[in-house]
């Protein structure tokens, strides 16, 4: 049965979406295309009529991760006012974003992973990263414009990690150790 562009352009946004979640959470070895089109509510058999391949479909997944995540940002520099840079590392550093990868950092839940893939991946992570950098350089502190770029990428650099990190042990003691060391530093910077 044929299906309407509307219909098609939905399933293919609906696909994209389930795709970002479940990659966040397994990693794009840890679901296949036709659990992740039955995820959807779809068949397996329409998935090569949306996209090229599963590395198309995961360039794609991750682009728009992180264009969610762009938008977390936005939204807690708003709400932070002066200490808009806290606020982004109290947010990113929490245990809620630690315990739900699928809604989470593409960069902490697949940036391992992506470092292995081809260049669509690569180039989704790129283009995302770039943006999540701008935001941060805007709150930081610094006497040049180079100088702030350096410190919000060391920064963006820092929680990304300190997540990762945090993720992993399975120690919560210290995986709250990692979060909260990080925040600590990242705290400091924004302090007038």
């Amino acid at each position: 049965m044929r299906v309407s562009r509307a219909e098609a352009a939905q399933n293919r946004k609906r696909i994209i979406e389930v795709a970002a979640r479940l990659f966040r959470e397994r990693g794009f070895d840890g679901i296949g295309v036709a659990e992740l089109m039955k995820s959807a509510g779809l068949t397996h058999g329409g998935f090569y009529g949306q996209f090229a391949s599963k590395e198309d479909l995961m360039a794609q997944a991750c682009t728009r991760a992180l264009e969610r995540s762009l938008d977390a940002f936005h939204q807690v520099v708003q709400r932070g006012g002066r200490n808009a840079l806290s606020a982004v590392a109290s947010a990113y550093l929490s245990p809620t974003h630690r315990d739900r990868p699928g809604e989470g950092c593409a960069l902490a839940a697949l940036g391992a992973e992506a470092a292995r893939c081809g260049s669509p991946v690569r180039g989704a992570f790129t283009q995302g990263l770039r943006p999540l950098v701008d935001v941060l350089t805007q709150l930081v502190p610094g006497k040049s414009k180079r100088a702030k770029r350096e410190l919000a990428l060391a920064i963006f650099a820092s929680m990304v990690g300190a997540l990762v990190l945090a993720r992993v042990v399975d120690d919560p003691k210290l995986s709250k150790e990692v979060l909260q060391s990080v925040l600590a530093s990242i705290t400091q910077t924004d302090s007038p």
